[in-house]
């Protein structure tokens, strides 16, 4: 959990390091009216005052290399020197190193400002390198509340990220916990998520942000637009309790999601539909989140689990129609119009069922877009970063410390039930055809997955053994399913658009269909006795 962060005023002649704790969220231009009206904003003025950055770095980009920043800040007449380390961020809370002071413009006094002496010689070596890469230029109004016995500097920063001739509108705001609890600085959040009335419906989208305004300079100096991101391995410790476990698992599957949330909604040129595996790797991430739910469930509580199971299951069923159009126009599609003959039909007639396919797809990525950018999106974020951090172990009883290794004990129990049930469900697969395949579908996503959580402690060859088995399978029943549901989606077309294409296409995907289910046996023989990592 994130600790409380100490609180440094900046600006003194010599800052010792601030660990700073805050919460960036990026505000839509037009819930700006909103946000100013709210009641907790309108009891005092804000403080105004214009910033004006110039970002450094060396010609290789060194210290983004490092994930650091140097920033030197004129407020008026005063110019303060800032250097950044890198920290964590998740649901838009974030805590990193922070050095701040006054200094003269172009005096990078490092050894005067950084108190950790490794790192006050590292930059010591490069300041003669450094020169500018990128400057913002923005309005910041701030307020002073105390919230839930905690005091938070809220500020709106408004105005642009400029490298060159590119700019890049900022809006965003910020709560920084100055003292107090992380819980309290989340329910600030919350509460101002909610908008002036204080209604879930009528909220604001406030969506949490992990992305600073160094890192966005920094990918607009490079022109690099956003990359689609896999989860990262978790580490877990042997010692942990599950719910630390469940912890760290729920909080890296949030940042999977919100690395890849932008990018279902960054459509590209020409409005052309976003690269389809920024919604696949979203999916991906609710789908581990809701197997996390499902795995540490013994030890959650049980309104808890219940609850964002269903919530998470809302958000991956909005997804879905995105991504089964994505799988069908980039992944099938394109070989079964190659195998058509090619006088089977007409220009007309294929240039309108591409037209319709587009149209389609459009629309449900259209739909991903707003379940992803709306205030109850928002809400649903913050909420959940809040209930996760707020989680406490609950058992043993009280008291009783949890064992040393008895996470790894407690995985090993779990994942020998797993592989137990996977071979139960291989051998009803065999019997019940398609039925049993969608129930042998849904237990190796989850066997996978919580193997994937628990992996920092198994045996790494045995998991990679067991991973590369499940993987396979998952992947021809995976094939099987999209090839069912593009047929489903092509059921849909309207009755006269290019028929003769249309019977084609269904033709095509049944026969891809029959030759993947000639493979089924020797799979579901192969997972009745698919061995543990521990084999």
């Amino acid at each position: 959990m994130l600790a409380d962060s100490p609180f440094c005023t900046p600006g003194s002649p010599l800052s010792p390091m601030s660990l700073e704790t805050e919460l960036k969220l990026e505000l839509h231009p037009q819930d700006l009216p909103r946000l100013l009206a709210h009641p907790l904003l309108t009891q005092q003025a804000p403080r105004r005052e214009r910033l004006l950055n110039t970002y450094f770095d060396t010609s290789t980009l060194a210290l983004r290399a490092q994930r650091m920043a140097v920033r030197e800040r004129r407020v008026g007449r005063r110019t303060l020197l800032t250097v950044k380390t890198a920290g964590t961020s998740v649901g838009g809370l974030s805590r990193r190193g922070e050095w701040e002071a006054t200094t003269r413009p172009g005096a990078f006094d490092f050894a005067a400002l950084v108190d950790d002496e490794a790192l006050a010689q590292q930059l010591i070596r490069v300041a003669w390198q450094l020169v500018p890469v990128f400057r913002t230029d923005f309005t910041r109004r701030t307020w002073l509340i105390t919230h839930g016995g905690a005091q938070v500097e809220v500020a709106l920063d408004q105005g642009f990220i400029a490298t060159g001739s590119l700019r890049q509108p900022i809006l965003e705001l910020e709560l920084e916990l100055l003292s107090g609890s992380v819980d309290a600085l989340l329910d600030l959040a919350h509460t101002l998520a909610l908008g002036p009335k204080g209604r879930a419906t009528e909220g604001l989208r406030l969506l949490p942000a992990n992305r600073s305004k160094a890192e966005r300079g920094y990918a607009l100096f490079m022109g690099e637009r956003a990359q689609p991101q896999k989860a990262t391995p978790l580490q877990l410790d042997p010692g942990m309790h599950p719910v630390q476990a469940f912890r760290a698992a729920a909080l890296g599957c949030l940042a999977h999601l919100q690395a890849n949330e932008g990018g279902v909604c960054q459509h590209g040129p020409d409005g052309a539909p976003p690269d389809p595996e920024f919604v696949h790797q979203a999916r991906v991430a609710l789908r581990r989140l809701r197997t996390g739910l499902r795995l540490f469930q013994p030890h959650l509580p049980m309104r808890f689990a219940r609850h964002w199971a269903g919530e998470w299951k809302r958000l991956a069923n909005e997804l879905g129609d995105a991504r089964n159009w994505d799988v069908f126009a980039t992944e099938w599609l394109p070989g079964l119009l190659a195998e058509l003959p090619t006088n089977s039909t007409s220009t007309d007639q294929m240039d309108a069922l591409l037209a319709w396919v587009s149209t389609e797809r459009q629309a449900a990525c259209e739909r991903a877009d707003h379940a992803l950018s709306d205030s109850a999106h928002a809400l649903r974020l913050l909420a959940f970063t809040r209930a996760v951090l707020s989680l406490q172990p609950a058992d043993p009883p009280a008291g009783s410390p949890w064992p040393d290794e008895g996470l790894a004990r407690w995985a090993h129990d779990t994942l020998r039930k797993g592989h137990a049930g996977l071979r139960r469900e291989a051998r009803q697969a065999r019997r019940l055809g398609p039925e049993g395949r969608h129930e042998l579908r849904i237990a190796l996503k989850k066997l996978r997955y919580s193997q994937e959580f628990l992996g920092s402690l198994l045996p790494a060859k045995g998991l990679a053994r067991s991973a590369a088995a499940l993987s396979d399978a998952q992947a021809l029943l995976g094939g099987l399913n999209d090839l069912s549901t593009a047929q489903g989606l092509l059921a849909h077309a309207p009755a006269t658009l290019a028929p003769s294409v249309v019977a084609g296409l269904q033709a095509g995907l049944q026969q891809r269909l029959d030759t993947g289910l000639q493979a089924l046996p020797a799979m579901e023989e192969a997972l009745e006795q698919t061995s543990t990592p521990w084999r």
